[in-house]
């Protein structure tokens, strides 16, 4: 039995999304044309129907999107993993952070429950920094403020 398709987040993971969290970021490659997968955290929902996150504006992931614009985004919540597909869009770069970063406005098409049948995820991935965790934390508040004053 397929899965009822939303056309937006749900309150959990609009919340979820309000703060760093674990996305792994589906894009096409450029050059290749292969699908790419990228672990992100620097990320937040601006409302139910967008998500917004930051990127350095030398990745080879700007090029991916400005090449092909279908993202795929998934996210672990409540012992399950979600799906979330739309266009993404660069939309400008971010200010007040230390280095060139863009930010890109994904509008979403569908969210989707996508754990296989009978099964959950039984701890919740995690992930630090293992850099200075300082200068982690003061940079993580900086781009965060930006994307959501973006």
């Amino acid at each position: 039995m397929e899965q009822e398709k939303k056309t937006q987040l749900t309150d959990a993971l609009y919340e979820q999304l309000q703060s760093e969290t674990l996305i792994l970021l589906h894009t096409i490659d450029a050059e290749h044309g292969y699908p790419t997968s990228s672990a992100i955290s620097w990320a937040c929902a601006t409302d139910r129907q967008t998500v917004r996150f930051a990127l350095d504006q030398r990745s080879r992931l700007v090029t991916n999107l400005e090449q092909n614009a279908h993202v795929g985004l998934t996210t672990f919540r409540s012992g399950t993993i979600f799906s979330i597909k739309g266009n993404a869009a660069v939309v400008g770069e971010l200010t007040g952070v230390p280095f060139n970063m863009v930010y890109v406005d994904v509008a979403i098409d569908t969210v989707q429950e996508a754990m296989f049948y009978g099964s959950r995820i039984t701890v919740h991935p995690e992930f630090e920094k293992i850099y200075d965790s300082r200068a982690a934390e003061k940079l993580d508040k900086q781009v965060f403020s930006a994307l959501k004053k973006a």
